[in-house]
């Protein structure tokens, strides 16, 4: 049951790179690169309050609960 990270979508849609998040964030270019790759294991509710404030757009916009089927689904495609 992962839950799927939009990170990238969202930094396209804004036309934003991953360089200026993390400037304007303030957080690095590796702890955003590992949330953006999903591999992270937790994230502060403060973190996502600044990416969302940034990037103007909600948790749900970002985060996503996707099943383990469609996961599947998604990772075959």
């Amino acid at each position: 049951m992962p839950i799927v990270v939009n990170l990238d979508v969202m930094l396209a849609r804004r036309k934003m790179s991953l360089t200026e998040l993390s400037e304007k964030v303030g957080i690095t270019i590796t702890n955003l690169s590992i949330l953006k790759s999903g591999k992270a294991k937790a994230v502060r509710f403060s973190t996502l309050e600044e990416i969302c404030k940034i990037l103007e757009c909600q948790p749900g916009d970002i985060l996503e609960y996707m099943t383990d089927e469609n996961h599947k689904k998604l990772m075959r495609e």
